[in-house]
C-alpha cells in the first residue's frame, strides 16, 4: 500500500502456510529499542539486495517507522486481526504519521507490506511471498523510499484470524520526507 500526493493502492497480503522452524521474533515493548531480531535483519539485508538488482537505493533501518511497524504487528496478534487499516479502522497512513511525521517536510510518503504464517516463517520466505504479489511487489520496488521499519512478532497463540495458532506477523513500513 502507497500513500504519496495523490496516489492511494490498496493491498493486502494473507499468508497461512505450514510450519517452518522458528526465528527468534521481536521480544522488546513497541517502540523501546531499535534492536531488531534475527528475521527483521535478514528482512533489511534481502529487501536491500533486491533493491540492488534494480538498481534502486538502499533503505536505512528508521526507528521512527519501526515504532510503527512493531506497534501494528503487536496490535494485530493482541486483537487478532491482519489489515492495513488500524484497529480502530483508521488508514495505515494515518497510523504510520504519528510516528514518522509529516509536519515540516515538502515531501512525505509511505507504504506498508504485511504477511503472517503460523507458526513462523523466515526472511527469503516472506521476500518471496510479497514478490508473488504484485501489489506487495511494487511497493518493495518503489524507486523513492529511503527508509524502513520492519516488525515480526511472534506469540504463541493468536485470537480472531489467526485461530488461536501460534502466528508471526510481519509489518514492513517504507518512508521517505525532505
Amino acid at each position: 500500500m502507497v500513500r504519496g500526493a495523490s496516489k492511494f493502492i490498496v493491498v493486502a497480503l494473507v499468508v497461512l502456510s505450514a510450519a517452518t522452524p522458528a526465528i527468534a521474533a521481536r521480544s522488546q515493548p513497541a517502540g523501546a529499542t531499535v534492536a531488531v531480531s534475527a528475521l527483521e535483519a535478514g528482512l533489511l539485508a534481502e529487501v536491500n539486495q533486491l533493491r540492488a538488482k534494480h538498481g534502486l537505493a538502499s533503505l536505512r533501518l528508521s526507528r521512527p517507522l519501526t515504532a510503527a511497524a512493531d506497534a501494528h504487528s503487536r496490535s494485530m496478534t493482541r486483537r487478532g486481526f491482519f489489515a492495513h487499516e488500524s484497529a480502530n479502522g483508521s488508514a495505515f497512513w494515518k497510523r504510520i504519521r504519528n510516528y514518522y511525521g509529516s509536519k515540516g517536510y515538502t515531501r512525505w510518503s509511505v507504504g506498508e507490506n504485511l504477511a503472517w504464517r503460523s507458526p513462523s516463517t523466515d526472511a527469503a520466505t516472506t521476500l518471496q511471498m510479497w514478490l508473488n504479489s504484485p501489489p506487495h511487489r511494487k511497493v518493495l520496488l518503489t524507486a523513492k523510499w529511503r527508509e524502513i521499519g520492519l516488525s515480526a512478532v511472534s506469540v504463541a497463540s493468536a485470537p480472531g484470524v489467526y485461530n488461536g495458532l501460534p502466528v508471526t506477523v510481519i509489518t514492513a513500513d517504507f518512508g521517505v520526507r525532505g
